[in-house]
């Protein structure tokens, strides 16, 4: 987190006004920010004192943040409205494509695009004024250096998504499709055509005619389709990242012809939960809501260990089947025992064909397997890869169409 913010205190601060202000943008950004929070936070600033900038902030922060997730939110609302004198021109100029060379590009911060859009509510932008230029003059703009509006979705990470962006990626992630190969069984069926000579079946047909051969029988292997289980971490550190891939995950459980003979989806944070059942749904927002509150541990902590040894007990057997495929959505920070974790993987990577593994720290140039949890699953996992913007998700299929398909999984494990 940043420094605290530099507060210029006013002589007449109009406190309830300004707090009711600020409660709305929290609201609007998403935090739980009702008329009693105003109120909380109007007697609790009048008890601290108005006098000491980071007893303020502190104050504030007890009142309106509530879990770990919302510190974002309520930091870049904070900075964007007591912070900053010209707060409105520093998210007009978030908001708005700048022309480039004006302006040096700055990535935007977690949260800080919903935290300027929520305080930007029903302000229109001032539009430049042209009235005053000759007839005919051309206002040239060099575009060759600039992104379509989906292009540009495509690579920005889920957590610096403004709200209406959110929306055109979820609409974007359902187009996408995940097809798979088939997989070949022993078993085997006739063919006309067929490479494998069936000789019981030709011997079957020489019995009608008094035991003379007329033709041989041949038949084929069958082909039979791969279950796809996800397991996706909520915890509060994935809860951005685990919406988005849930809405993927909805939208390959319900294309035909995707290839996969059952999608299963489970969620962990603290405990495992099966929401597999509400995948069903046809509606996204339907199957989305059930599922969140049928998992009750949504953005808490996480226990991978143990909610890994839940499923290889209980779930194990009745999901995988032969040849199913794995994809393990976290970021793999757990603070229980890693050996238990390692144990817990291992036995997760001998029941299953792969393990892919989706995690959003992998956005930073610099990562490193340092946390103890990353360096217990890091060998046990067969494919190690992004899962932080729409791009990463679609680069899953080349992870599936190639077995030897690895991501950075070899580059990383040098490092171990």
């Amino acid at each position: 987190m940043e420094g605290l913010p530099t507060l210029e205190l006013p002589d007449n601060p109009r406190l309830v006004a300004n707090l009711t202000y600020f409660a709305r943008a929290l609201r609007a950004a998403g935090l739980k920010a009702g008329p009693g929070k105003v109120l909380d936070a109007a007697r609790a600033v009048s008890a601290v004192g108005f006098t000491s900038k980071t007893d303020f902030y502190w104050t504030l922060h007890a009142v309106f943040v509530s879990r770990p997730e919302e510190r974002r939110v309520f930091h870049q609302v904070f900075r964007l409205y007591w912070r900053d004198p010209r707060y409105l021109e520093h998210m007009m100029a978030m908001m708005l494509p700048a022309v480039r060379g004006v302006q040096e590009d700055r990535a935007a911060k977690p949260a800080e695009k919903r935290a300027a859009e929520a305080l930007l509510d029903g302000i229109e932008p001032e539009m430049p004024d042209l009235e005053g230029q000759e007839e005919g003059t051309e206002v040239e703009i060099d575009a060759s250096f600039t992104m379509s509006d989906e292009e540009r979705l495509r690579s920005l990470d889920f957590e610096q998504m403004s709200n209406a962006e959110v929306a055109a990626a979820k609409r974007m992630l359902a187009r996408l499709t995940l097809p798979v190969r088939p997989l070949k069984s022993r078993r085997t069926k006739a063919a006309l055509h067929g490479a494998q000579a069936d000789w019981r079946r030709t011997m079957r047909d020489a019995m009608r005619t008094g035991g003379d051969i007329q033709r041989f029988a041949t038949k084929e292997r069958r082909i039979r389709w791969p279950n796809l289980v996800v397991l996706c971490d909520i915890s509060g550190s994935m809860s951005s990242y685990s919406r988005m891939v849930l809405h993927f995950l909805h939208s390959v459980a319900n294309q035909k012809g995707a290839g996969w003979a059952r999608v299963h989806g489970f969620t962990f944070g603290t405990r495992l939960t099966n929401i597999t059942r509400h995948l069903a749904t046809r509606d996204v927002d339907a199957a989305l809501a059930a599922a969140g509150a049928e998992a009750q541990d949504w953005q808490g902590g996480t226990r991978i260990g143990e909610c890994l040894h839940q499923f290889n007990r209980d779930w194990s057997r009745r999901v995988m089947g032969q040849g199913a495929v794995v994809l393990l959505i976290t970021d793999g920070l757990d603070r229980d025992d890693p050996d238990r974790l390692a144990r817990e993987m291992e036995r997760l990577h001998l029941s299953a064909k792969r393990v892919i593994w989706l995690n959003p720290l992998l956005r930073w140039e610099e990562f490193a397997p340092k946390a103890r949890g990353i360096r217990a699953m890091l060998p046990h996992v067969d494919s190690f890869r992004a899962g932080h913007n729409i791009a990463s998700l679609e680069t899953l299929v080349t992870a599936l169409s190639q077995p030897d398909d690895v991501g950075e999984k070899s580059r990383l494990m040098a490092l171990l």
